[in-house]
């Protein structure tokens, strides 16, 4: 009886000393390629759980430097991270871990054409993430306004909350046309379900995202694993499937 407790405690003992756990906030873009690296990550990690939390950039900021209890953030952006760092609640450097797009996408409409038809009598409405919090609605906004076109638009505008919300009224053709992260348009929701458009590089470039530690993660060393894990060669097939690109 007494061995039999023992092995039970030791046994207790053990799992809290190997399962890791990691809490991380993260872009709203970033749901479906971070949920495939997250299951290969455990698959090869067993002991490990990745709490994965998606939301607009501005919005988890916001939640961390509240207190939030987040071990890593990974933002659309380098601006929102670096006001993480600015208050002190960064542990570490903010890094660079991928390059996203931006697409026009349309559950109705053939976007060939390109920009100019958000112009057409055809486009109703027109969905794009709040600039405030969203980093991928900040870009459309500046592509916009440096194109000449924000103006000629503007009444046409329905703002989403998040990127994720913006993909929502796009699919769901309350809006002929959604600005949205190329990764939306690629997961299996969307893809092939309606038409979308890449916006080229020359009139808005990709949008560099980035990552930093949250102070406290050093409690376990799991968030820096898998943020090291996410920036790796074993993860660029999924990034390249979902249309990002990594730093040099």
């Amino acid at each position: 009886m007494r061995k039999t407790i023992f092995l039970v405690l030791l046994s207790l003992v053990s799992i809290g000393i190997f399962a890791q756990k990691a809490n991380i906030a993260a872009a709203a873009n970033l749901r479906f390629v971070l949920e495939e690296i997250k299951t290969q990550y455990v698959n090869e990690n067993p002991n490990a759980t990745i709490q994965l939390t998606f939301s607009s950039s501005g919005t988890l900021t916001q939640q961390v430097t509240n207190g939030a209890p987040f071990d890593l953030f990974l933002s659309a952006d380098t601006v929102f991270p670096n006001k993480i760092k600015d208050a002190g609640m960064a542990s570490g450097s903010v890094e660079t871990y991928c390059y996203g797009k931006i697409a026009m996408w349309s559950s109705s409409l053939d976007l060939s054409q390109g920009l100019p038809i958000v112009l057409s009598p055809e486009v109703k409405k027109i969905a794009i993430a709040n600039p405030v919090n969203a980093p991928y609605g900040e870009n459309t906004v500046a592509m916009l306004k440096n194109q000449n076109l924000y103006d000629k638009v503007s009444d046409k505008i329905v703002w989403g909350e998040n990127i994720s919300q913006t993909a929502q009224y796009a699919f769901s053709g309350n809006v002929e046309i959604g600005f949205i992260a190329l990764s939306l348009a690629l997961a299996p929701d969307m893809k092939d379900k309606g038409k979308y458009y890449v916006l080229p590089e020359n009139i808005c470039p990709p949008v560099e995202q980035a990552a930093v530690l949250v102070k406290g993660w050093e409690k376990n060393g799991e968030a820096a694993k898998f943020l090291k894990y996410l920036r790796s060669e074993k993860c660029k097939p999924l990034w390249e499937k979902y249309g990002y690109s990594l730093p040099q």
